[in-house]
């Protein structure tokens, strides 16, 4: 699978800006956690930013707002663990 480096980018950066921001402080508390297994710093943030690419789909492709309790459940699975869809 080929990578879009753009998005990859833009998914980034959504994820630095909600650990800068504390918001949502589960964004936060992942980052730190996946941190505290051992995870490296890029590693965690691509790890994150599968949950938020999960919620980018569907308000892009299926027109729905952003599902909060969805985006916190991945969150919650990280580091294992398939993404709800």
């Amino acid at each position: 699978m080929r990578v879009n480096r753009k998005l990859m980018s833009a998914v980034l950066t959504i994820v630095d800006n909600q650990i800068i921001d504390n918001h949502p402080p589960e964004t936060s508390q992942t980052y730190e956690r996946l941190l505290e297994l051992g995870i490296d710093k890029a590693d965690a943030k691509l790890m994150i930013g599968q949950a938020v690419s999960v919620e980018l789909f569907h308000i892009m492709k299926n027109k729905q707002p952003f599902n909060y309790e969805r985006f916190i459940k991945n969150l919650k699975k990280l580091p294992e663990g398939e993404m709800e869809d």
